[in-house]
């Protein structure tokens, strides 16, 4: 048993190593594409689109390249869309399909879109549309079935859920790898060969240290998964998930709408307890509500940033190639400290784990009591990069790309572990998907964004960073909801407290 139990071990902590290199080498890479133009634009990628500029003597002065700009800002806005708008069909997928059928298609999706950018040409510029989408779509479909692997570690489940994230962040410095490869001679092709060649480690892990259906939580003993798993242990882990969502609440259930405290543990709000709160209600609780609008319009201001970041930085570069190159690979450096930030979100998240709970508190309001400080310090995080990000000044932009890698691993691996926290196990990939695709079809406005910047405001994005910087402030109302709902539960437990002393005192008196 003893030597059953170390294996299952090694193979726990496997299956944690291998995803986040993952995560880290693969998942999120369509999020360095400031690098990858760069390098497509050094290849004549849409070359056909800039046009030559003449003075009033007819004397050529230069290239007006601002129409390839704006295909290739396309180009994101739709990957970037459907990166988050598919999580809709993606969470579905995963919670009725499994892991397995949700990976392999992922795989699928993601070989196809590296093959399509190998294959891919200044001529056939096009095909950078479905390649980047696939890319996309694969990524987060990779990530999507990673992110349960925090259920074997019940004691650090939100720190690996928001590891899991930053390294997602951070697998954007892979096309810097391309950009520095293609520097050096290394063709932009060859690269992106190698990168659809790995698509046989993926496979490999799928079948062996990933589960078939899902890893439950919280986790029965002795529980493995893998090729070795016979036919009775999926029962039993299925069996059990049941057993699990049986007993779960959400306290949204009874305080999302009316906002009203949960009733007192008597017979009949026991009985209410072992019901799962339904779909439904979850997506129409105002906590649920408030974490899409969070979510969507960080979101919509770190897309815009992204796919607006070579064209601002040749602006304020004077056009000038080797500053640009400069600022885009301390962009991209950048990128990979996403990895070193976002545990310690997590850390915030689950700094309350191993300490005994308040009278009457449960888990799960622990866990939500201690989400509000991770929910504030990611807004104020967006508010202060939101602002540098509007002044336009060159040496400002290092601390705007600080900033923006700090709040964007914080942003989506605190998503994920709030969404885990505060609904019901059995939701997770819908509720993901839900408010990845309603995030997503937010995120469509940078594309107007942007064409409003290039035609009417003649190129300087000052104004549409300043109504973004406002529009931020709206994000603080998700955290200081959350605060005053756990307020609420601690005045109402107080109150349990006193009258059952109360009542214990006056039947001593009567006795």
């Amino acid at each position: 048993m003893q030597g059953n139990e170390d294996g299952t071990r090694l193979r726990y902590r496997l299956t944690l190593a291998s995803g986040m290199l993952e995560c880290l080498c693969f998942a999120g890479v369509v999020f360095g594409y400031a690098s990858l133009v760069f390098v497509l634009k050094e290849e004549e990628y849409f070359s056909k689109l800039c046009v030559s500029v003449q003075d009033i003597n007819g004397t050529l002065t230069g290239k007006d390249c601002s129409h390839q700009d704006e295909q290739f800002s396309l180009v994101f806005t739709i990957a970037s869309f459907l990166n988050n708008f598919l999580n809709i069909v993606n969470g579905y997928l995963f919670d009725r399909c499994g892991t397995m059928v949700t990976r392999l298609l992922g795989i699928s999706l993601y070989t196809t879109g590296t093959l399509l950018v190998a294959f891919s040409s200044a001529t056939f510029s096009e095909l950078l549309f479905p390649a980047l989408s696939c890319i996309a779509v694969g990524g987060i479909l990779l990530l999507l079935t990673n992110m349960q692997v925090g259920n074997l570690f019940a004691a650090h489940r939100s720190t690996i859920i928001t590891l899991y994230n930053g390294a997602f962040d951070s697998s954007s410095a892979v096309f810097l790898i391309i950009k520095v490869l293609y520097e050096q001679g290394v063709s932009l092709h060859s690269s992106f060969f190698v990168l659809s060649f790995c698509s046989i480690i993926h496979l490999l892990r799928t079948f062996l240290l990933m589960p078939r259906a899902h890893i439950p939580y919280p986790l029965p003993q002795y529980y493995t998964y893998g090729l070795n798993c016979g036919k009775a242990n999926t029962y039993n882990v299925e069996q059990f998930e049941r057993m699990r969502d049986g007993g779960m609440t959400v306290s949204q259930e009874s305080n999302g709408r009316d906002n009203t405290p949960p009733a007192p543990e008597d017979g009949t709000a026991a009985q209410d307890s072992e019901k799962v709160a339904s779909f439904r209600s979850c997506v129409l609780s105002w906590f649920f509500l408030w974490h899409v609008l969070w979510l969507s319009i960080m979101q919509l201001r770190h897309y815009l940033f992204i796919g607006t970041l070579n064209p601002m930085l040749n602006r304020l570069a004077n056009d000038d190639p080797n500053l640009v190159s400069q600022y885009t690979n301390a962009f991209a450096m950048t990128q990979l400290c996403g990895v070193l930030c976002a545990p310690w979100n997590g850390l915030i998240m689950d700094r309350h784990k191993g300490k005994p709970l308040a009278p009457g508190e449960t888990e799960q309001e622990a866990d939500l009591r201690s989400s509000c400080l991770s929910l504030f310090l990611t807004s104020l995080q967006c508010l202060l990069f939101s602002v540098c990000a509007s002044v336009p000044v060159l040496p400002l932009q290092y601390l705007t790309f600080v900033l923006q890698v700090l709040n964007r691993s914080f942003l989506y691996g605190g998503n994920a572990a709030f969404i885990s926290i505060a609904f019901p196990a059995c939701h997770f990939g819908k509720l993901f998907g839900v408010v990845m695709s309603v995030s997503a079809v937010i995120s469509l406005l940078q594309y107007p964004c942007f064409a409003l910047v290039r035609g009417a405001l003649g190129g300087d994005p000052f104004f549409v960073d300043i109504a973004l910087t406002i529009l931020t402030l709206l994000v603080f109302i998700h955290p200081i909801y959350i605060f005053t709902h756990c307020r609420k539960l601690a005045r109402h437990r107080e109150d349990n407290t006193q009258n059952v002393s109360y009542s214990s005192r006056l039947s001593e008196a009567k006795l």
